[in-house]
């Protein structure tokens, strides 16, 4: 009889230890990405169009790969949150292009201001 209650003690202990491991999610890293996407904001991506298309992309694979984590699917979690930097280093190269080319615009409209008021030739070329 106490070898029963000894065995039936034991099976429960491990059923639950069995029940609790597979009731857990699989741990990601999300560093990477999400310091990706705080790079995109700070650098202004929510304000170039498509710098913030891209910006709310990898916000959306950051809560994909987070909900197919928690379901345990690691693998497809983790290509999910590659895409998620991935989109997120985009919009930041998206925003420094932008900002580089309005000031290439301002560069240019300086030049043909100076121009201007030392009366020399204009310039036909544009951007």
């Amino acid at each position: 009889m106490k070898l029963i209650n000894m065995a039936m003690l034991a099976g429960s202990i491990l059923f639950a230890a069995v029940i609790a491991g597979c009731g857990s999610s699989v741990p990601l890293n999300k560093e990477a990405s999400t310091s990706a996407i705080r790079t995109a904001e700070d650098v202004g991506a929510p304000n170039v169009p498509t710098a913030s298309l891209y910006l709310q992309l990898a916000k959306e694979e950051l809560e994909n790969a987070k909900g197919l984590a928690e379901k345990g699917d690691k693998e497809e979690a983790e290509s999910m949150l590659t895409r998620s930097q991935a989109d997120a280093e985009l919009a930041i190269a998206l925003s420094h292009g932008d900002t580089d080319k309005k000031e290439a615009i301002k560069a240019l409209e300086r030049v043909r201001q100076l121009r201007q008021d030392n009366q020399l030739p204009q310039e036909t070329g544009t951007l």
